[in-house]
């Protein structure tokens, strides 16, 4: 995959007859292609991923008094999606086995202030997500998808982020398809994009019910060269694609049957997009477990970027949460080794030599 100054050098002849970014030529024709790509009537661009949600929910008319359900196996971002818009993030516990949330415990927690559900697609994988679905259908809540992690992913035959109300996606730099920052909603329903849009550019744009400056809202507009640059990178989506799954394939194979760690195999009808090589780590103390591997050059979830279940994190003490036992154990056991489009074969291999050597040295207590 190019580089993002080879990229831009190659877009050069396109950022210079540039319209006036007032125009949003490049964002407006970035839509269109995005919502061909992945077959919805809609496509909105934002500023990043948690822009994206903050947006979506707000076209869901999500406020002050209401309550949104979430996994608390997510990362934070998500969270300040919620709480940015008033509401109050009600934390759900994992589905047996970390899979997905459980509906047991969304159901029993659905009360006549939930607004919407957002179920979360760590890693690119979509566990329970057709059922989660449903649920929400038969309550009558929207359900956002948080895809940020999940572009190309797939379930019984459907795309991540166009299966419930509204799908939220990021091209922040390490994503399938990047342009270094930005994001962007999909949805099927046209009050929701026109409300969508409108709240992305300080409502200068009407929508049905809200005419023009009527609401307040953000500057969350997709600049004019990235949009350019996502445009460029969303023409290589299959190639792109099809290297991340074989990166994670090729990991796989190279950490093989290592004692200690479970490939977390994707369920029958999930076709991953290999976002992540995933494993549930069965050692001792398997946060620093990862830790370790962070520190020796594996980069993942736990060890590297400090994930832990909503519900424990610090900075959502003041919600009060309740306790997710499973969702806790399942992001403590969680090995999700960060892949690069640039990572390559030989970097493959070491990254697999490393972990396997670490897993050993970890069992024998050394």
């Amino acid at each position: 995959m190019n580089t993002t100054s080879d990229t831009l050098h190659a877009l050069k002849p396109t950022i210079d007859r540039m319209p006036d970014p007032a125009g949003r030529a490049e964002a407006a024709a970035l839509e269109s292609e995005l919502a061909a790509v992945h077959g919805v009537r809609h496509a909105i661009t934002v500023s990043s991923g948690t822009a994206a949600l903050h947006t979506a929910l707000i076209a869901c008319r999500t406020g002050p008094g209401d309550e949104v359900l979430l996994p608390a196996a997510t990362v934070i971002m998500t969270v300040a999606a919620v709480t940015a818009t008033g509401a109050h993030p009600v934390f759900v516990d994992a589905a047996a086995g970390g899979r997905g949330m459980d509906l047991a415990d969304a159901a029993a927690k659905t009360t006549e202030r939930t607004r919407a559900i957002i179920p979360v697609h760590l890693a690119g994988r979509t566990d329970g997500l057709v059922e989660l679905a449903a649920y929400a259908q038969s309550v009558g809540l929207h359900l956002v998808e948080d895809a940020c992690q999940a572009q190309g992913s797939r379930t019984r035959g459907r795309a991540a982020g166009t299966i419930g109300t509204i799908g939220c996606f990021s091209l922040k730099d390490g994503k399938i398809i990047s342009s270094g920052e930005g994001g962007y909603l999909l949805t099927d329903d046209a009050e929701l994009a026109a409300r969508a849009a409108a709240y992305r550019t300080h409502w200068l744009t009407p929508a049905p019910h809200a005419p023009a400056g009527s609401r307040l809202g953000m500057n969350y507009r997709l600049a004019e060269p990235l949009a350019a640059l996502a445009r460029h990178n969303l023409t290589r989506l299959n190639t792109a694609l099809a290297r991340r799954r074989e990166q994670a394939r090729l990991l796989y194979d190279l950490v093989g049957e290592t004692p200690g760690l479970a490939v977390h195999a994707p369920g029958p009808e999930d076709d991953p997009n290999g976002y992540s090589a995933l494993w549930r780590v069965d050692l001792d103390r398997p946060r620093d477990f990862s830790t370790r591997l962070a520190e020796d050059g594996v980069a993942n979830s736990v060890g590297t970027y400090r994930l832990r279940a909503a519900h424990q994190h610090p900075a959502c003490q003041y919600l009060n949460p309740a306790p997710c036992p499973r969702a806790a154990q399942a992001v403590d056991q969680m090995l999700a080794v960060t892949l690069q489009p640039q990572t390559t074969d030989t970097e493959l291999h070491h990254l697999a030599e490393t972990i396997r050597r670490e897993a050993k040295s970890w069992a024998e207590g050394r």
